[in-house]
């Protein structure tokens, strides 16, 4: 044995005797003193991070069989490290592995915790990564998940509101602009317009995954690694489409976790507005609909209150969710290339919004399909308001009457209907023809609720036959 190889040989014993570094940082080396337990606290993002763990064993495993299949390391070390993450899982799942405030953030306290398993052949893991990498890759692993998790609770949410259009299909309610009564449309129609909303929201979640399907491990610290690492292999290992190809871009940016809250925040506003027809439908002055009781809460002092509490608190969380698009945007605005630790603020604002987003799908999803529609109610509605003014424009224009003097002749009627307190249903033909001659004993046919809903036939309508159209059309 050369003097040099007797040498290496025994820098390894001396290694393979040492201690592992339990409770030390990965990077104490370059200090001469332990970091303040104040530092430690305020830079600590555990409590944050702890639910990356299992992405980050996912990821971490790819990373170990990749250095084994390459012999970057030994084939039966990397199997070692492979069995002993496995048994970390099997510890996490089980609640049995401690995590201290030493550890920094997860991915430490499980690099710590293989450490004690297996001592200095722990460390042999972190080859060709850095942390850098490593958070980025189990950041845009949890991401994934998280998106198809919330596409599945927001087709949940169509196919109830679906279903309840389905069951209601010939219920007529007042259309409102400005929130005045405005033309009788299909209440179906209406939960519609939300199917659709939500469509396109599971579209901005499915082209936000298309960005975030791209792994990042391989791209070290900032520049890359010298070691002949097959970042293709790690792809195909997790799940990825895709190798990001620049690595200064691939640790420093969240743009996919901003398009996230971006597509979060729409999703919210679409919910909150939901959320707030809801609270009026089932108020005294509206009496659309009744909530069940299990989906209300009462008063403390007040006997008789039955609060659309639900509803209420799915527009008020919408406020989270912008909250926390602003506040990523903030952290991220003018940041030098490439990392910096700034981007720990990322994940608690993700986290956030997708609590907030499922919880709230998942209570609409539960309690849409037991709400109580009065139809009477909005049958009713519908026929006060003059909501059936713009059929006599259109009945003059059939007439050859320019719309927009018809406009003005229906607008006269409308005032004498409020001065005689008549509606315009009421009116006779000859009082009608008063204001314009062309009206004709067949108007009375374009004067009711069905007549009017019917003919919105023009594609995206309210008429039956287009409600009965969408509610048939399959959707992804």
């Amino acid at each position: 044995m050369t003097k040099a190889n007797t040498g290496r040989a025994a820098a390894a014993r001396r290694r393979a005797n040492s201690p592992p570094q339990v409770g030390h940082k990965a990077w104490a080396g370059r200090m001469s003193e332990p970091t303040d337990q104040l530092v430690d606290a305020f830079s600590s993002s555990l409590p944050v991070d702890r639910r990356l763990a299992f992405h980050d064993l996912q990821g971490s495993i790819a990373h170990c069989r990749m250095l084994g299949r390459q012999r970057i390391i030994k084939p039966r070390e990397a199997a070692r490290i492979v069995k002993a993450l496995a048994e970390i899982r099997g510890e996490l799942l089980a609640g049995r592995m401690a995590l201290a405030a030493s550890d920094e953030d997860i991915h430490m306290a499980i690099e710590r915790r293989l450490i004690e398993k297996l001592g200095p052949l722990g460390g042999k893991l972190h080859t060709a990564r850095s942390r850098n990498d490593q958070v980025a890759t189990s950041f845009r692993l949890y991401l994934k998940d998280a998106i198809t998790l919330l596409n599945a609770e927001q087709r949940g949410l169509q196919e109830a509101l679906r279903e309840l259009a389905n069951r209601h299909l010939g219920v007529i309610m007042p259309g409102y602009t400005h929130l005045q009564p405005a033309q009788p449309v299909l209440f179906a129609h209406h939960l519609l317009a939300y199917v659709e909303m939500l469509q396109r929201d599971r579209e901005r979640f499915a082209a936000c995954y298309a960005h975030v399907d791209v792994l990042p491990l391989g791209s070290g610290a900032l520049a890359g690694t010298t070691f002949p690492i097959d970042r293709a292999f790690v792809a195909r290992e997790l799940g990825f489409s895709e190798v990001s190809a620049n690595s200064l871009d691939a640790v420093s940016d969240r743009d996919f976790a901003l398009e996230f809250l971006a597509a979060a925040a729409l999703l919210g506003m679409h919910l909150s507005r939901l959320a707030e027809e809801i609270v009026l439908w089932a108020s005294q002055e509206f009496g659309f609909i009744e909530l069940p009781d299990r989906f209300a809460t009462g008063s403390s002092m007040m006997p008789q209150k039955k609060n659309p509490d639900v509803a209420e608190l799915v527009r008020g969380k919408t406020g989270r969710l912008y909250g926390n698009l602003m506040a990523l945007l903030t952290v991220m605005k003018g940041l030098p290339l490439s990392y910096n630790r700034d981007l720990q603020e990322d994940k608690e604002a993700v986290f956030d919004s997708f609590d907030t987003l499922s919880g709230s799908l998942k209570i609409f999803t539960a309690m849409v399909p037991h709400l109580q529609i009065n139809a009477e109610r909005m049958q009713r509605a519908a026929q006060a308001g003059f909501t059936l003014a713009t059929e006599l424009a259109d009945y003059l224009v059939t007439k050859g009457v320019p719309f927009r003097d018809a406009h003005g002749v229906v607008g006269a009627v409308v005032r004498h209907c409020l001065e005689s307190g008549q509606t315009l249903e009421q009116l006779e033909v000859a009082e009608l023809r008063r204001f314009a001659p062309e009206f004709a004993p067949d108007v009375r046919r374009w004067l009711t609720l069905a007549a009017a809903v019917d003919r919105r036939r023009a594609r995206g309508g309210t008429s039956m036959r287009n409600v009965r159209r969408e509610l048939n059309k399959k959707r992804p």
